[in-house]
């Protein structure tokens, strides 16, 4: 797995649709699903969709957590 693929996930924003304007690591799991029924883009957008529905899919999500810490986009949980 590309840790700069996993860095986009948390920084990239949803171009279009519904959820536009949300990073790619927000997108709710039903609208990753219905992109994987119906086809992801032929892109580089697309390649990231497939990898976050993957995560989501198989419950990884918070391998985004210590991403999302150290570039100060969450805080850091306490235990």
């Amino acid at each position: 797995m590309d840790p700069a693929a996993l860095e986009k996930l948390v920084t990239m924003k949803m171009p279009f649709g519904k959820y536009a304007g949300r990073t790619l690591a927000q997108l709710p799991g039903n609208y990753l699903a219905w992109f994987a029924r119906e086809g992801f883009p032929k892109n580089d957008l697309g390649q990231l969709l497939e990898l976050m529905h993957t995560l989501d899919h198989n419950g990884l999500r918070g391998l985004l957590t210590p991403i999302q810490e150290s570039l100060g986009l969450i805080r850091p949980q306490r235990d």
